[in-house]
């Protein structure tokens, strides 16, 4: 999957949905518990709350990321 140039994505869009039909391949190829420890301790972006139940995160944060770690699969 290529990224937006803007926008948001979702969190199965970044770690990939392997369920989805067609799977969904990572974006950043990290488990869903390392990626949520990441965020609490400020390695990866933290999200925007869309609503109550949903959350995002800003393509740009996602894209500097991978930049940054260089990690992309």
């Amino acid at each position: 999957m290529t990224l937006p140039d803007t926008g948001y994505v979702r969190e199965r869009q970044i770690l990939g949905d392997p369920k989805a039909i067609p799977p969904t391949p990572p974006i950043f190829p990290v488990s869903r518990s390392a990626w949520w420890k990441g965020i609490k301790d400020g390695i990866y972006p933290k999200p925007v709350k869309l609503s109550k139940r949903t959350s995002a995160w800003k393509v740009e944060d996602i894209k500097n990321l991978i930049a940054r770690t260089g990690v992309h699969k």
